[in-house]
């Protein structure tokens, strides 16, 4: 069963989208704010979030959301198409999509964002020397002794994960793990990452996993 938390205050799209994506299959749990989305996330994998909320806006509500829930997929909806906005919407979000769109289109992304939390939640990833069991949180080196992380690492890596050979900006990864602005200049992230790669990497000052893209961010590749 695939289920979706779609909020959307504006009656008349939230009533077409919700109708729309029900007869496709999904299970479409509808709020018209963002006040109470902790308790009606329920098994929901994927999140459609308008931006233009009454109380917390979209963006605020995302952020918090992936601070707390890193596992679950958001989608922005807006009718802001200016370029500042999408990327605001797009540090912490993994997908953002301007209206007026086409149910077809959204369904489309929709679908993606399923199969890309499908491949993540169900699959063991080898990276080298050690063996990521993402079902369990779980991390083995191939000699069979487990790597402990502390949460802050347990999430850079995971986020990292969930963007296989994406390279992520220090302002992507700061931003969707702390939940906050990311300040110029701020080693906060870069001491966790020198932290994680002694745990993970065979050689950490020559790192094979957590790679450095020089003057941009980090990437994993798979």
């Amino acid at each position: 069963m695939k289920e979706i938390l779609y909020i959307e205050d504006d009656i008349e799209i939230g009533t077409i989208v919700k109708e729309d994506l029900e007869q496709r299959g999904y299970v479409v749990h509808w709020l018209t704010s963002g006040e109470k989305i902790g308790e009606m996330l329920g098994d929901a994998k994927v999140v459609i979030l308008d931006v233009m909320l009454p109380g917390l806006d979209g963006f605020t509500v995302g952020q918090r959301l992936k601070h707390n829930h890193p596992e679950v997929s958001i989608l922005m909806l807006s009718a802001r198409t200016a370029v500042d906005d999408k990327l605001q919407g797009l540090r912490f979000a993994d997908d953002y999509v301007t209206k007026p769109f086409h149910p077809e289109e959204l369904a489309a992304r929709i679908d993606v964002l399923f199969r890309r939390n499908q491949h993540t939640v169900s699959t063991e990833i080898q990276l080298g020397h050690i063996t990521v069991h993402t079902t369990e949180n779980r991390i083995v080196k191939n000699d069979g002794e487990e790597i402990f992380l502390t949460a802050k690492q347990h999430q850079i890596f995971m986020y990292l994960l969930r963007h296989p050979n994406q390279i992520l900006t220090k302002e992507q990864l700061y931003e969707a793990v702390w939940g906050e602005a990311y300040m110029e200049g701020d080693k906060t992230l870069m001491v966790h990452i020198r932290y994680l790669r002694e745990k993970i990497e065979e050689n950490p000052s020559d790192p094979q996993i957590v790679e450095t893209i020089r003057g941009i961010g980090y990437r994993v590749k798979q």
